[in-house]
């Protein structure tokens, strides 16, 4: 077997990235997502609107230049499909990564603050019966909050398991934290 030391054939592969300082200005980011954060960026200005609104005027202005024929409507088709097909993936893909990062900075919080329960950190790869009986959980707390003190109510740490939360019970609902016993009577 051959020694590794002094190889530089492997590169040193860093699974987790180091953060850069503020001075060291903005990271590498790969030419795809300068262009769809550019493009996202872009799209949602009144003045895209204004633009896309100006070129269809003028489109439909040059009708009678073209009497209205199949090409003329051919041009407008085309375009318009062509630039919503592209639009699709390139918002998509800033949508992808603003959420992550939305994601990731929400699990920070929970994680930093006292009282939170963390295996709450990655909600986002529950299936939707779960995330809907959690929903539920917490719309259960908000409605007790209210009924207490009104508006300005004391948040109250949950008053049951995650585990009591996402397990269904034999009836197809949550169970509610009591014992079995109880649960059966």
């Amino acid at each position: 077997m051959r020694s590794t030391i002094g190889d530089n054939s492997m590169p040193d592969v860093n699974p987790i990235p180091t953060l850069r300082a503020a001075s060291e200005g903005p990271a590498h980011r790969p030419l795809f997502t300068r262009v769809s954060q550019a493009v996202s960026k872009a799209a949602g200005k009144p003045v895209t609107f204004f633009l896309a609104v100006a070129v269809i005027v003028v489109w439909g202005l040059t009708g009678p230049l073209f009497g209205y024929n199949d090409t003329w409507q051919l041009i407008i088709n085309t375009s318009t499909t062509i630039v919503t097909f592209l639009m699709v993936f390139l918002i998509q893909n800033s949508q992808n990564r603003d959420t992550a990062a939305l994601q990731i900075k929400l699990d920070e919080l929970i994680a930093r603050t006292e009282g939170p329960r963390n295996v709450l950190l990655d909600l986002e790869d529950l299936d939707e019966e779960t995330l809907d009986r959690l929903r539920a959980d917490y719309a259960r707390l908000a409605d007790i909050a209210q009924e207490e003190e009104g508006e300005g109510a004391e948040i109250s740490t949950p008053d049951r398991r995650f585990s009591d939360v996402c397990t269904p019970a034999a009836d197809g609902k949550a169970t509610d934290g009591n014992s079995t016993a109880e649960q059966k009577s």
